[in-house]
């Protein structure tokens, strides 16, 4: 029965490259997903991509493409990846300029557009956003971005033509991950049973390290040998869609059933219904079992997709500005919340408009507020603030409040350092598959 090998390249958008080198380098693999871009990423990136046009996609897309490419020459490997962000067509360019200064030739590079409906988000305002139900337009905010979640199919169409590198922008993450199964083994998207399979493919190996003991170690509890080497994750996919996962030999982390089951509840809220834009996956029969060659995956089936795709609606929502003042020895917590209290004083005796405020002390209750008792003894301890305002002059009047507390606080603090950043917050809502028209690119490098 035909096979063939999918490694995984990224788990997000600031992942470390040589685990996938190593892949590529001793993998032996067909084909390498690189999954980077999360829910606000392609919202920042719209922001940098009105800035210049020649900008917007992913940060990290050609330090990671100058050791790509290399490899690829070396160890041909077709590389699919959502690295595009808000920008695919920019950052093919990129790509395809440094291919051939690497000297790389008869190289196919693929763009998939389509998935922004930013021109058009105006048209869905009475669709209710997933989090809190209320009609889109009741948003009352900027919108910086709108993209919609793409399927698989314009993936495999690039693949059938024949490309070797596969760019696009917003995709559902699993989709990286089928596209190839679709193509190889001419799965029918009618097929639901199989594109339940791909899912499953996609989802653990969509955040690399994470199912190979990176999210998996807890010292002592969970322990994984060399972390800082780890390995990232491959599959051998047969064309029924039986999924056998592995790890490089010499890489260090941990790939074991229990490492793959995490993996596979991540995110999961109904293991029944896992609805992506080619299937709705059914988890709920998996199985997992450790073989000589690595874990066997099998079990999922999917029924007919909803033919409706997520959008995320990216929008300014402010400023958010936090800044700290750290205290030591004698009195430290008292003099820390006298701090927060006099910035908050001041705040009310300044009249600056603040959304919201809040305080906390790093190194006794940051994380555990309210929950935990404060220690007795505490030595040293960081008076922490955050603010959001509607405003850039609220959160800069903020932050001069803060620094003030040099001289104007308590005894002995130091240390200030504050930051102030514009809030890009996410909605989301669905809107119907045919309202996306995804297209596809071909650049060729000779």
């Amino acid at each position: 029965m035909k096979k063939i090998r999918i490694g995984s390249g990224a788990g997000y958008a600031d992942d470390r490259i040589e685990p996938a080198i190593d892949l590529i380098n001793r993998g032996n693999l067909d084909y390498i997903g690189f999954e980077c871009l999360a829910e606000r990423t392609i919202a920042i990136a719209q922001n940098q991509k009105q800035a210049d046009p020649t900008k917007g996609y992913n940060d990290l897309l050609e330090y990671r493409f100058s050791k790509i490419l290399p490899a690829i020459k070396a160890h041909p490997t077709k590389v699919i990846t959502n690295m595009g962000a808000a920008n695919p067509q920019a950052a093919t360019a990129k790509v395809v300029e440094m291919a051939q200064k690497a000297g790389l030739s008869h190289l196919k590079v693929a763009t998939v557009t389509g998935d922004d409906v930013t021109h058009k988000i105006s048209q869905f305002g009475q669709q209710p956003m997933m989090e809190n139900h209320q009609a889109l337009s009741t948003l009352n905010r900027h919108v910086i971005s709108a993209n919609a979640y793409l399927g698989a199919q314009p993936i495999v169409e690039a693949l059938d033509q024949g490309a070797d590198i596969v760019i696009t922008g917003r995709v559902a993450d699993p989709s990286l991950f089928i596209a190839p199964l679709v193509h190889e083994f001419g799965w029918s998207f009618e097929d639901y049973d199989k594109l339940g399979k791909g899912t499953l493919l996609g989802h653990l190996l969509e955040c690399a390290g994470q199912v190979s003991g990176g999210y998996f170690a807890d010292p002592g509890y969970k322990d994984v040998d060399n972390l800082w080497e780890l390995g990232f994750p491959y599959a051998d996919v047969q064309a029924d869609g039986d999924i056998v996962l592995h790890k490089l030999p010499n890489t260090g982390g941990l790939l074991n059933e229990d490492t793959v089951k995490e993996q596979l509840i991540y995110e999961i809220q109904d293991p029944t219904k896992y609805y992506t834009p080619d299937v709705v996956a059914d988890f709920s029969n998996v199985e997992v079992h450790a073989v000589t060659s690595g874990i066997h995956v099998s079990g999922a089936t999917g029924t007919a997709k909803t033919k409706k795709l997520k959008v995320s609606v990216g929008y300014e929502d402010g400023y958010i500005t936090e800044g700290g003042i750290n205290y030591g020895g004698h009195n430290a917590f008292n003099k820390a919340k006298l701090a927060n209290e006099i910035v908050q004083k001041r705040l009310e005796l300044l009249k600056i408009p603040v959304d919201a405020f809040q305080a906390d002390y790093i190194g006794v209750d940051s994380l555990y507020h309210g929950v935990l008792p404060a220690p007795a003894q505490i030595s040293e301890v960081r008076a922490r603030i955050a603010a959001r305002t509607s405003t850039a002059a609220a959160a800069h009047e903020i932050v001069r409040e803060g620094k003030s507390l040099y001289t104007n606080g308590p005894s002995a603090g130091g240390g200030v350092r504050t930051i102030t950043q514009k809030i890009v917050a996410i909605a989301s809502i669905t809107i119907p598959e045919d309202e996306t028209q995804p297209q596809i690119n071909y650049t060729e490098v000779n």
